[in-house]
């Protein structure tokens, strides 16, 4: 299976020819969400960037195994060894269970991931369901010299390492360089050096998330899971590991010492990473009070927001950016691809009620080999859009009876907009998502039928009263050859 797929390789900072170690198939592992809080912007950028990968991997033909973890132990405030669990720091908030909080932030990553129509990952695991794993990485490390234990907890020696590897090969930076940006250790005196990180951490008697160890009771570090769980499930080498461009420095840099350490190969071979997100020119964040949540962006509830965007609006923005670009979010912005996406679902609703005649007299040629021509240039979804909307001219004047087209120009082009716009850019009507809204367009156009009716029987002050009415409610109503058109 040959295909031109280029993408960028963050470990080696430049675009590659993408080959998968097997002819036919794809091994993908995505970082996934830390599930102690209600899922942010920025994670949602990530995983509806590696949808739109996903989904393109698989119209390429590739078999693709997606694996994306759940992180539900491990993870300590301030992304650090030290300092309390996130899960049980929220949980004695709440007063609840740790894996009652893991459950409710669970349930709502789904919901917002299923509202933006992303598929569901092949394997989904979890931190917690692969404890025995991650206890027996920290075995073989200690077996390679690469590790060492300190009163129950067991830490990474860096500098050891990187006398035989380049500790930050994913970054491009010298060891020297990191110590000099590291702090000193201030009272953490149990590591050996100020970048060596845990791999296993001794609980305290009062830690609600603990499992027994050789070393004793303990829980494993944030990094240790996802080694495990790649390994795992794709193998020690698999072909893509993708992340939000937070996770290089740190995360993704100690996945790569562990799973050297420990399987003597590096683990991935591309190396993919999303941008951040800003508001107005400045990094999204809480601390910055620009940070707002998914449904506050629905609804347009947060004081930034001019109004409530819907679903499938900010899943077409996010895809107008490239993936590797900083995605700016702006009203101006934001309504201006309110507009496109409606111009573009409407360009294709119109595309499916076409009339072929026997010959062509608009060239619609080509479009599918442009479209994959930018989709294979690491993923570059702003420029297949492009092309949809370039060939939204000629259904126009196809519709408007200007050209014509032949049965088989048109079921290409039917073929190539559905493949695009629903199966690789994911995107779905909003008018047709549920029965309400089914009968509710019904009911409009039974009301517009009703007023071509009065027109046919020159009926005018009835069929004028239909059209000023729907008009004040906001509709906009197009008369045309076949009958009507409206929006709203």
């Amino acid at each position: 299976m040959e295909h031109n797929l280029y993408i960028y390789n963050t470990l080696r900072r430049k675009k590659e020819l993408f080959v998968p170690i097997h002819e036919d198939k794809v091994g993908m592992y995505v970082c996934g969400p830390t599930v102690y809080s209600d899922v942010h912007l920025g994670n949602c950028r990530t995983f509806i960037s590696f949808d739109l990968i996903y989904r393109y991997l698989i119209y390429l033909g590739y078999k693709v195994r997606y694996v994306r973890n759940i992180t539900d132990a491990g993870h300590l405030e301030g992304d650090r060894d030290e300092g309390d669990d996130k899960f049980a720091k929220k949980a004695k908030l709440e007063q609840v269970e740790p894996m009652e909080i893991v459950q409710k932030y669970t349930n709502g990553f789904h919901e917002i991931l299923n509202i933006f129509n992303t598929l569901p990952p092949n394997i989904e695991p979890t931190a917690t369901g692969h404890i025995s794993e991650q206890i027996e990485i920290v075995k073989k490390i200690l077996e390679t010299g690469f590790a060492y234990e300190k009163s129950g907890t067991i830490y990474f020696d860096v500098e050891k390492y990187s006398k035989d590897f380049q500790y930050g090969i994913l970054t491009n930076r010298k060891l020297e360089d990191l110590l000099e940006g590291t702090r000193e250790l201030g009272g953490q005196d149990e590591k050996k050096g100020r970048l060596d990180f845990a791999l296993w951490i001794k609980a305290k008697p009062e830690t609600l998330m603990q499992w027994p160890s050789p070393w004793g009771w303990g829980f494993p570090g944030w990094h240790l899971e996802c080694s495990a769980m790649s390994s795992k499930y794709l193998g020690n080498t698999f072909d893509i590991h993708g992340g939000g461009m937070d996770l290089q420095a740190t995360h993704h840099t100690n996945e790569i010492a562990q799973s050297q350490a420990c399987f003597h190969t590096a683990p991935a071979n591309y190396w993919m990473h999303t941008n951040m997100l800003t508001v107005n020119g400045v990094r999204m964040s809480k601390s910055a009070g620009n940070g707002f949540l998914p449904k506050e962006l629905f609804t347009g509830s947060h004081p930034l927001l001019d109004k409530g965007y819907s679903p499938m609006t900010v899943r077409f923005f996010m895809a107008q950016s490239h993936y590797r670009s900083t995605l700016d979010f702006s009203n101006e912005a934001l309504q201006a691809s309110e507009k496109g996406y409606s111009r573009l679902m409407e360009g294709y609703d119109r595309l499916k009620k076409l009339s072929f005649s026997d010959t062509s007299s608009i060239e619609t040629a080509g479009l599918r080999a442009k479209c994959e021509e930018a989709m294979n240039d690491d993923f570059n979804s702003p420029i297949a859009i492009s092309h949809l909307f370039d060939a939204l001219r000629a259904i126009n004047l196809i519709h408007d009876g200007k050209e014509t087209i032949s049965a088989t120009d048109l079921k290409e082009l039917k073929d190539v907009f559905k493949l695009f716009i629903e199966d690789v850019l994911g995107l779905k009507s909003e008018t047709e998502t549920s029965a309400g809204n089914e009968a509710y367009k019904k009911a409009i156009e039974l009301l517009l039928n009703m007023r071509l009716e009065a027109k046919r029987n020159k009926d005018w002050a009835t069929s004028d009263k239909i059209r000023n009415e729907l008009t004040a409610l906001g509709f906009e109503i197009k008369d045309t050859k076949d009958g009507f058109e409206w929006k709203i």
